[in-house]
């Protein structure tokens, strides 16, 4: 195997990174659909927190009651650069959670599987592009 063969598994590692962050974050969401519960809670808080670029996230801090009595509050997942409109603190949100661990949740209008989408497609172009590239590299030898 040549040298320059080495430097295509870089983008062939980044395709299956983000492939994978995207699958994880769309099975997710998908399991919370089919087997979440709803509940009415209340956004409490925001997390305010920097990227590594200096940009301020907001993450709102939601809480509500489970089924079976438990108090919870978590902040989501998910950060945006500023607070939409329905969304400020004291304002009702409705929640889906898993009963199983209250944890895994999605803030309903808030949490968005945009970006677990946009990770599933760059990362399947990346790896499809890549394992393309040697595979036809491989049959002109």
């Amino acid at each position: 195997m040549e040298r320059e063969w080495l430097f295509s598994l870089i983008p062939l590692t980044i395709g299956v990174v983000f492939l994978g962050f995207g699958v994880y974050g769309l099975r997710r969401a998908g399991a919370l659909r089919r087997t979440g519960v709803t509940a009415e809670g209340r956004i409490v808080r925001h997390d305010v927190r920097r990227d590594h670029e200096g940009a301020t996230l907001h993450y709102p801090v939601a809480a509500w009651t489970t089924r079976d009595g438990r108090e919870c509050e978590y902040a989501s997942r998910f950060g945006r650069g500023s607070i939409a409109g329905g969304f400020g603190v004291g304002t009702s949100a409705m929640v889906r959670y898993d009963p199983e661990d209250p944890r895994r949740f999605a803030i309903q209008g808030w949490n968005a599987t945009t970006v677990d989408l946009v990770f599933t497609i760059v990362g399947s172009l990346f790896t499809a592009g890549t394992l393309t590239v040697l595979l036809v590299r491989l049959l002109t030898l």
